[in-house]
């Protein structure tokens, strides 16, 4: 396999941040290919949309367990509205769930200081947004950077779950540490079944470790939220069974910025940035970034 570029007219510099990261993402799914587990290269290959004119660019940042290609229609949907997208692809995924339970979520959050990096090549203002784990990894990003982004987007981000399993998760990982630690790895637990919404894209197992690593960076993002001074957006399924709904009008109130806004999308799967479901929440980030004139109506 290799990394391909865009054809479109873009900055050397631009393309060489890319065309590393794309390489990387290679090597990686090289090195921790499953057979029968990890999905084909282009579901979790980093992409690039150039808006040729454009000043403005949106760093778009998928969940967890999934890939960039979790993120393409919502990508798409931005380009035409005039918009530079960049989706990095986060460390341990579109490879393998083993590959997944060794991550951090600094290492998260170092991939998309790189996206940021990477846009700031091409683009004069940029805006940041995310879905579930990528909507905490895209606030935890404007915590950490109050004054490099012009915009929040944050859809179903995971500041409490509603499965047992992940309430007990620290404890669950504790004993598999112990286990591991002991030579006695096979008594415990290191991977729990997940229920996806896009099998074709995410994992159907999930690391206890990285639940464990999730709530961390949510526990980080709550202690800031007051922080965020920015225009945020902030949507949640109102029927969503994986994240507490009362995660989005929690995230609301904490936030410090004057200029912010709060959306229901009335939906039953946490899912809602792929398919039909998805016109209502793209529909709802226009009129946000139309509001903050970041956005020209899409074609």
């Amino acid at each position: 396999m290799s990394a391909s570029l865009p054809s479109e007219p873009s900055c050397p510099v631009t393309d060489l941040l890319l065309a590393e990261e794309l390489n990387l993402f290679l090597r990686e799914y090289e090195k921790h290919y499953k057979p029968g587990e990890s999905k084909p290269p282009e579901i979790g290959m980093p992409f690039l949309l150039r808006a040729p004119g454009s000043d403005t660019g949106v760093l778009l940042i998928h969940g967890l367990m999934a890939a960039p290609a979790e993120v393409r229609e919502w990508a798409e949907f931005l380009h035409d509205g005039g918009l530079t997208v960049y989706a990095p692809r986060l460390p341990g995924h579109g490879t393998s769930s083993g590959d997944l339970s060794a991550r951090h979520y600094h290492d998260w959050l170092a991939c998309v200081d790189r996206g940021h990096t990477l846009l700031k090549t091409c683009c004069k203002k940029i805006l940041v947004a995310g879905f579930s784990t990528g909507a905490g990894l895209a606030l935890q990003t404007v915590i950490g950077k109050p004054h490099d982004f012009e915009a929040v987007i944050a859809v179903s981000a995971p500041l409490r779950f509603k499965s047992l399993s992940s309430r007990f998760a620290e404890l669950l990982n504790g004993f598999n540490r112990l286990c591991s630690s002991l030579g006695m790895g096979r008594l415990g637990l290191a991977f729990m079944k997940n229920d996806a919404d896009n099998p074709h894209i995410n994992y159907l197992l999930c690391p206890v470790s990285a639940f464990v690593e999730v709530k961390k960076l949510m526990r980080s993002v709550r202690r800031s939220l007051a922080g965020i001074q920015i225009p945020a957006l902030i949507i949640q399924g109102r029927k969503d069974p994986k994240v507490d709904p009362q995660s989005g009008p929690a995230i609301f109130d904490g936030l410090g910025s004057h200029q912010k806004r709060f959306v229901w999308i009335d939906f039953n799967r946490h899912g809602i940035v792929l398919g039909p479901i998805a016109r209502e929440v793209f529909k709802e980030v226009e009129s946000f970034l139309n509001a903050c004139r970041l956005m020209d109506s899409p074609k």
